[in-house]
């Protein structure tokens, strides 16, 4: 997939209003301080963690924001994908489909091992979307946090 770039800390201009409206549409009530901080430090090369913008370069649509980790279950490197957006005017067109595609394919290339994600239990489209990338739910599991 050619529509999905690196981003770099150039790229920070257009990721910031794409950040911006998904924290909006998720209701995360988050400051554009928190979600600058948040992100500058994966466009710099932290090694904790990466985003991709899909779409463009000049004009992206949209975004995906991974963390990084080790399983010892899954016999090392893993990721967690943090932030999937996609504008909602160009929904529906299987980009984010392919962008997953291409990242999968491009972590499992980089070491990867395995790759994760949370959905809302209530959303039936959006488990559907994700059952197409060939994500499953882990039976007797559930995601818990903790904030510190």
């Amino acid at each position: 997939m050619r529509s999905l770039h690196l981003a770099a800390p150039e790229d920070l201009p257009k990721l910031l209003p794409l950040v911006a409206a998904f924290h909006e549409e998720q209701g995360f009530g988050t400051t554009p301080e928190h979600q600058h901080d948040a992100i500058a430090p994966l466009l710099e090369g932290s090694p904790h963690g990466a985003i991709w913008l899909i779409g463009p370069r000049r004009a992206p649509v949209g975004y995906v924001a991974l963390s990084f980790g080790w399983s010892v279950e899954f016999g090392g490197l893993d990721a967690m994908i943090d932030e999937l957006f996609i504008r909602r005017a160009v929904r529906k067109r299987g980009m984010g489909g392919e962008a997953l595609d291409a990242l999968a394919k491009a972590l499992r290339e980089g070491g990867i091992h395995a790759l994760h994600l949370e959905a809302r239990r209530d959303d039936d489209t959006l488990s559907r979307f994700y059952a197409r990338a060939r994500f499953q739910p882990r039976d007797g599991y559930r995601l818990m946090s903790r904030v510190l």
